[in-house]
C-alpha cells in the first residue's frame, strides 16, 4: 500500500503562486509515474500533469503549459507542482496520484490517489 499526503493548497490572489507538495510512503516506488489531476466544482476530474519515474518525461494539460512545472525527489519520495500565473479558473482540489505504468493522462491508469488540497484563486 502507498499512501499520498498531498499539501501547499490555499488562498491566493490571480496572478500569484504555490507549490503543492505530494509525499509518498508506504510501499513506495520511484519506478512509478505520478501525476496530478484537479477537480473544481460541478466539473469531473482532468489531468494536470504527469511525470515518468526519471523526472526525464513530463506532460501537461494544455490549459497550465508554461504556467505549471511538475517535479520530483526521489530521495524525499515527493512530487511537486510549482504553479505559477494563477487564474482563478484554475480552482479546485488538487489530488495527487500514482501508476505503475508509464505516464499517461487518464485517471483510470493511476492506481492510488492522495485526498486532495485546495487551491482557490481569487480574482
Amino acid at each position: 500500500q502507498v499512501q499520498l499526503v498531498e499539501s501547499g493548497g490555499g488562498l491566493v490572489q490571480a496572478g500569484g503562486s504555490l507549490q503543492l507538495s505530494c509525499a509518498a510512503s508506504g510501499r513506495t516506488d520511484s519506478s512509478h509515474t505520478m501525476g496530478w489531476f484537479r477537480q473544481a466544482p460541478g466539473k469531473e476530474r482532468e489531468f494536470v500533469a504527469t511525470i515518468s519515474w526519471s523526472g526525464g518525461i513530463t506532460f501537461y494539460a494544455d490549459s497550465v503549459k508554461g504556467r505549471f512545472t511538475i517535479s520530483r525527489d526521489n530521495g524525499k519520495n515527493t512530487v511537486y507542482l510549482q504553479m505559477n500565473s494563477l487564474k482563478s479558473e484554475d480552482t479546485a482540489v488538487y489530488y495527487c496520484a500514482g501508476a505503475r505504468r508509464g505516464p499517461g493522462v487518464s485517471a483510470a491508469s493511476y492506481d492510488y490517489w492522495g485526498q486532495g488540497t485546495q487551491v482557490t484563486v481569487s480574482s
